[in-house]
């Protein structure tokens, strides 16, 4: 800020190069807090039994696991990957944003996020729907158990991101300062959603003997 014949000028270049600053985390710091990463932790550890369990169970009834797997549809598979995917580089936009104090914009790209896992839920909600009735059931056999576990449990974590997004974008319309390590907070949780919805679209749909 400056005197101009009498006026305060205001330097907004300050403020610019500040926002640009603010954008960058700093070295040695993780984003969110502590006790996010302890439950990201801790979830992925559990699903991590999940998968090993799968895969030893897998290693037992190898044509079983094969011949069932063709019941899957792919397609619907690889779209919600897209769908989650692109969540997961709205989140990060959103994390951009919230840290150079853009609240409109943040509030944007969280709205985005959320709507893609509303997507993603409509697609593998239609999916369980062809399943059952193709007679695809939970009792169709183990492949289909845990077709059925890993991909239920991992709905529900959806709806638990979008809770969080939910929450996060709350925040940043409360007040035109961006909470940045809500928004943190919520999108760490959704890329680990993201992250394992990977690792399942891999081992049940694509994953072959």
């Amino acid at each position: 800020m400056a005197e101009h014949g009498g006026t305060l000028v205001t330097d907004t270049r300050a403020t610019d190069a500040e926002r640009v600053t603010a954008a960058q985390p700093r070295r040695g710091r993780l984003p969110g807090d502590g006790a996010m990463w302890f439950f990201v932790l801790g979830d992925m550890i559990i699903f991590g039994m999940y998968f090993v369990a799968f895969m030893i169970f897998r290693a037992g009834e190898v044509e079983a696991f094969d011949a069932a797997q063709r019941h899957l549809l792919l397609d619907a598979g690889f779209l919600n990957t897209l769908l989650l995917l692109f969540s997961s580089w709205l989140a990060a936009r959103a994390v951009v944003e919230a840290r150079t104090e853009r609240s409109a914009s943040t509030t944007r790209y969280l709205l985005g996020a959320a709507a893609c896992g509303g997507a993603f839920l409509v697609v593998k909600l239609s999916e369980w729907f062809f399943e059952v009735n193709s007679g695809q059931t939970f009792n169709s056999g183990t492949f289909m158990a845990f077709y059925y576990v890993l991909t239920g449990v991992h709905m529900l974590h959806v709806v638990m991101g979008m809770v969080v997004i939910g929450v996060a974008t709350w925040y940043t319309k409360r007040s035109r300062l961006v909470r940045v390590s809500v928004v943190e907070q919520a999108t760490t949780f959704w890329h680990m959603v993201d992250l394992l919805w990977v690792v399942i679209f891999a081992l049940l749909y694509v994953l072959r003997a």
